[in-house]
């Protein structure tokens, strides 16, 4: 197993994070934050309810009012638990009472509220009944940066588990690929990364041959050759922050051609990562990438954006896209993963999670990006 269990977030670490979350709900003009199971609570709280059901659970963050967590009431002792408990009230609720009256009694009438993503319509019709006047916009929309920017224990975290995908790769490199399923060679990524530590896998995309030019192909029943190129995306969370890596490797020699074009999705990998740095647009690190597969004549086999960010998720903002004006700040973690993908034949791709430093960026994934010969 790679790396040692870190010490847990303290109450004091989700009492900031709350607090920070009403600031940033105060600037964007919002009444408050309305915050659902899922992983928002988890990071602003560290409660996950033991089952997401019909029966309301909902953080309510506003200026001036402590948080308040509202929860069924045969839930309350395990939401009484959690690691960040002792930094809100909770209220809880009975069958057969109204938890939204409940809950709009702590919100302000007419307010414009932020919603998480993943609350339910059920509970958002419900409260919108119950204050009329309100309106609710989702987080990702009002609040897209609230977890992007990672503290030091959270960069901690974030590296911990770049190095165990890292060690997952350095291992499934020696296996054999010639003559095996690509659902074979993912359940041994899948077993690797909880080896090094993964409490969830979310993904390992075994793309072979023809289906590497599917950016997401998983893995299927196909039997890889040799002379295919293989596209190995694969990640989850370790200690509940994410990890998402990919190399592309070949069976056997790879013809000129294929040499090619890995070698200029090697240098749009490392053109993206050298144009991170603070202030610059996230759009910019896309543009960077972008410009090296256009100028080699592949650009419109470049179909995807060239990350996205990532924390107690494997995928969330910001985005490394055109138009995404967002300056890079200081602790955000994204991917830098450009990709060329020449259908019916194949695709290489190549992705590091990168953090922006003071002065420019760091990889947390450090495994080889030259080309990797498999059996």
């Amino acid at each position: 197993m790679t790396g040692s269990t870190p010490s847990p977030f303290t109450a004091d670490d989700y009492r900031a994070r709350m607090e920070r979350a009403v600031r940033a709900a105060a600037d964007a003009g919002l009444a408050g934050l309305l915050v659902a199971p899922g992983p928002d609570l988890v990071w602003l709280t560290g409660y996950a309810p033991p089952a997401v059901t019909e029966r309301l659970t909902l953080l309510v963050l506003a200026p001036g009012h402590d948080p308040v967590l509202v929860v069924p009431a045969l839930e309350a002792p395990d939401a009484a638990r959690a690691p960040g408990a002792s930094a809100l009230a909770l209220r809880d609720w009975t069958d057969g009472k109204d938890p939204y009256a409940a809950t709009a009694a702590l919100l302000g009438a007419g307010g414009r509220f932020g919603i998480s993503d993943n609350a339910w319509a059920l509970h958002l019709l419900a409260l919108q009944r119950a204050l009329p006047g309100s309106s609710y916009a989702s987080l990702t929309e009002a609040l897209p940066m609230l977890r992007a920017v990672k503290d030091a224990r959270e960069l901690e975290l974030m590296a911990a588990a770049g190095a165990a995908a890292d060690a997952a790769f350095e291992e499934i490199r020696t296996v054999r690929f010639a003559g095996r399923r690509e659902s074979e060679v993912g359940a041994d990524l899948a077993r690797l990364l909880r080896e090094h530590g993964h409490e969830q896998v979310d993904f390992t995309i075994v793309g072979s041959g023809p289906n590497g030019a599917n950016p997401h192909h998983e893995m299927g029943e196909r039997v890889i050759g040799h002379g295919d190129m293989v596209v190995l995306d694969f990640g989850g969370l370790k200690d509940g922050y994410g990890s998402d890596t990919t190399r592309t490797v070949h069976v056997g020699e790879p013809t000129e051609e294929e040499r090619r074009v890995h070698d200029v999705v090697r240098e749009a990998q490392e053109a993206g990562f050298r144009a991170v740095r603070p202030g610059v647009a996230c759009q910019e690190v896309d543009r960077a990438a972008r410009r090296v597969v256009t100028d080699a004549g592949y650009g419109a086999y470049f179909i995807h954006r060239t990350g996205h960010g990532i924390g107690v998720t494997t995928h969330e903002p910001p985005y490394m896209i055109e138009g995404e004006e967002q300056p890079l700040v200081p602790g955000m973690c994204f991917s830098v993963e450009p990709g060329i993908y020449l259908p019916g034949r194949f695709g290489v791709r190549i992705e590091d999670i990168v953090t922006v430093t003071e002065d420019d960026g760091r990889r947390l994934n450090d495994t080889t990006r030259e080309m990797v010969v498999v059996g």
